[in-house]
């Protein structure tokens, strides 16, 4: 489920979308986490199994939002803020808009 399997530009809100995927971002924001740390939260929070929850990172992965490197055994994710900062830009020019519609009235 890579860029390709989306088409040549994934779409950053297609990705946001899930709550799964956005609270894996949010548990990143801070520092880099393991995936074993990631999961047990992930589980807990929303009932899912450990393979769910790998198949959110890897779309993560695949579409940008994180990085992967490995740490001995373990896989150290952490956030790419290049992606968060497309949603960013989307919504500011969506907000810079609406005041000026606001303005004009």
């Amino acid at each position: 489920m890579g860029r390709a399997a989306y088409g040549p530009r994934v779409d950053v809100f297609d990705v946001l979308g899930d709550p799964v995927r956005r609270r894996l971002l949010e548990l990143l924001a801070g520092a880099e986490r393991s995936a074993g740390a990631l999961g047990s939260v992930v589980q807990a929070e929303f009932g899912i199994t450990q393979p769910a929850v790998s198949q959110h990172l890897r779309v993560l992965r695949e579409t940008g939002f994180v990085r992967v490197r490995p740490a001995g055994t373990a896989r150290l994710y952490a956030a790419d803020p290049e992606r968060l900062r497309e949603a960013d830009e989307w919504v500011t020019g969506l907000r810079s808009r609406v005041r000026q519609r606001d303005l004009d009235r």
